[in-house]
């Protein structure tokens, strides 16, 4: 939030020239005092920003200051506003707009060369409100505290020192230190709900391999499984799986071997397949499809 302030009022002077601490004050909804230590970081970079007192005065650039394009040359301005575009289909907040100042900046149309939406029908809004709450913390260095659904279900308070966003497999996931379970965890943000930040200040090192250690941890509960699956669901096995983990059998049928973490998702996520599914290893995994199936037939007659 931070970098976006600094680089709007930049980009608000080279538009109107003389603008006062208040004036921006206001724009931002931040006091005047930080509008001054925002001066003190640009001009610490090296931007001529100034202030003028008195009537007509306000803040200002150096007469004849202008934004430097040409220090980067035509190929890496164009690679700064792929990865604009990049980053802002991913949902990351606010980065549309950035990416309409750089490329005025660059005197370039930026086109829509990749629209991807991960986001869920109508969550728009509220996740843009939860990326902002997080990286927030992340860059104040505060504790959150939310609630946590696991892949079993069961619902957890948590306290996270947090450290990074991270997109990964078309989700997005926080990774931080876990006050409660006294480790490095990352939770996947969907299942977060009830975010808040509390009055308390990271103590704990990120570690650069955290995403890592996490998926080693749930590694550990992984078992092999192999199914079998129908030809009519070809559309879902390529869909779903790394091609190295499927083989075509003569039938037209497809056997998929892979590691996966045996519980409640697991059971829901193979049931998704409904009649596609001919064959399941190992045993254990097929009895608690069966038992599944039987809870949900008799559920059915009961209604």
């Amino acid at each position: 939030m931070t970098i976006n302030r600094h680089f709007e009022i930049i980009y608000l002077l080279l538009d109107r020239k003389v603008i006062t601490a208040k004036e921006f004050a206001d724009h931002f909804e931040v006091s005047t005092r930080t509008i001054y230590r925002d001066m003190d970081v640009l001009s610490g970079a090296g931007i001529p920003i100034y202030a003028n007192k008195g009537r007509g005065g306000g803040i200002s650039l150096l007469e004849g200051y202008s934004f430097n394009a040409s220090m980067l040359t035509n190929d890496e301005q164009e690679d700064i506003l792929v990865g604009l575009q990049t980053l802002a289909a991913t949902n990351f907040p606010n980065t549309d707009i950035i990416l309409e100042k750089v490329a005025r900046l660059f005197k370039k149309e930026t086109g829509n060369w990749i629209d991807v939406d991960f986001s869920p029908w109508g969550s728009g809004k509220k996740k843009k409100q939860l990326f902002t709450l997080l990286r927030d913390a992340i860059i104040q260095k505060s504790v959150i505290q939310f609630r946590y659904f696991n892949s079993q279900g069961e619902q957890t308070l948590r306290e996270v020192e947090p450290f990074q966003l991270i997109f990964k497999e078309n989700a997005w996931y926080l990774s931080g230190y876990c006050l409660w379970r006294k480790n490095y965890r990352f939770f996947k943000i969907s299942r977060m709900a009830q975010v808040s930040v509390l009055d308390q200040t990271v103590t704990m090192s990120p570690i650069t391999n955290s995403l890592k250690e996490a998926e080693i941890k749930a590694g550990e509960s992984s078992i092999p499984i192999e199914i079998k699956v129908s030809s009519q669901g070809a559309y879902r096995i390529y869909d779903e799986f790394d091609a190295h983990m499927i083989s075509k059998n003569a039938d037209g049928s497809y056997t998929v071997s892979t590691n996966l973490p045996i519980g409640t998702w697991l059971d829901s996520y193979l049931m998704s397949f409904g009649t596609l599914i001919e064959e399941v290893h190992p045993v254990l995994l097929r009895e608690r499809l069966v038992k599944k199936l039987d809870e949900l037939k008799s559920n059915l007659e009961k209604s």
